[in-house]
């Protein structure tokens, strides 16, 4: 019988000196699914998912990646294993176009030898091929098939946001950490991304958002984990959350009417 939960967290802290940034957060994220981790800003969410990403080590708490314990994994290790992110702020080559950008996420995946570079042997120029291909695979699906050989600094910035996810499909990962996909977008470019999100959920893809968008979140996911001051607040479907009054004192508040829409 296959592994439910893709990730589970289990009773994790991280403290930096006297902060206690993150303190004993558990949730799950089931195979297939979009789960959302919102907050107010420092509420912790980003000092989660750098420990979810190997970036941090935890003070002390467990994760788990596909019922393996990965807890402080090095960020190539997890890349490796099949957990991939996309960042708040762009990750861009710049004096790259946007198909080399792409193709850079293969690099794990990639079996020709330095040696092999060296010499330009055939199976470098192989998979140089077959790592173009399917980079420009991956652009058509994230919308960006006009872009292939345009340098990225030519590109507008919601592209640019949407190469990041190509990139990271190209790694071939099982769960997919966005942080804030939808910022500085416009709505029909947030549009376009909820409905990108769940298109690679349909496609076995878990995700794992981080998104201030609540119409957004609350749209595409099917759960939503509320974090507040580094702690677990509340955790439930989009429609529980909408409801829930510990949610809308701390995090929703004036935006609820917004949400509820």
């Amino acid at each position: 019988m296959k592994h439910a939960n893709v990730l589970e967290v289990k009773s994790l802290c991280k403290s930096f000196g006297g902060l206690q940034a993150v303190q004993d957060v558990s949730f799950a994220v089931r195979k297939g699914e979009v789960h959302s981790l919102i907050g107010p800003n420092g509420a912790g969410k980003t000092t989660l998912i750098n420990l979810l990403t190997g970036m941090y080590v935890p003070s002390a708490g467990e994760v788990w990646f596909q019922a393996k314990n990965i807890t402080g994994f090095a960020p190539q290790k997890l890349a490796e294993d099949g957990l991939a992110r996309t960042f708040q702020n762009l990750q861009i080559g710049m004096n790259m176009s946007a198909i080399e950008n792409v193709m850079v996420g293969a690099h794990l995946r990639l079996r020709s030898s330095l040696l092999a570079g060296l010499l330009s042997l055939p199976r470098l120029r192989q998979d140089d091929r077959e790592c173009r291909a399917e980079a420009k695979s991956m652009m058509n699906k994230v919308g960006l098939a006009d872009y292939t050989d345009v340098a990225a600094s030519q590109m507008p910035y919601g592209a640019l946001k949407r190469l990041e996810i190509a990139r990271a499909l190209m790694m071939h990962p099982t769960l997919l950490l966005m942080d804030e996909p939808a910022a500085g977008l416009n709505p029909t470019e947030t549009a376009q991304v909820g409905e990108l999100i769940r298109q690679l959920a349909s496609e076995g893809i878990t995700t794992l958002l981080v998104e201030h968008d609540m119409p957004l979140v609350m749209r595409i996911s099917d759960t939503i984990t509320v974090l507040n001051h580094g702690k677990k607040l509340a955790e439930g479907t989009p429609a529980q959350m909408r409801e829930h009054p510990d949610v809308v004192a701390a995090y929703l508040g004036a935006a609820q009417e917004e949400v509820s829409a």
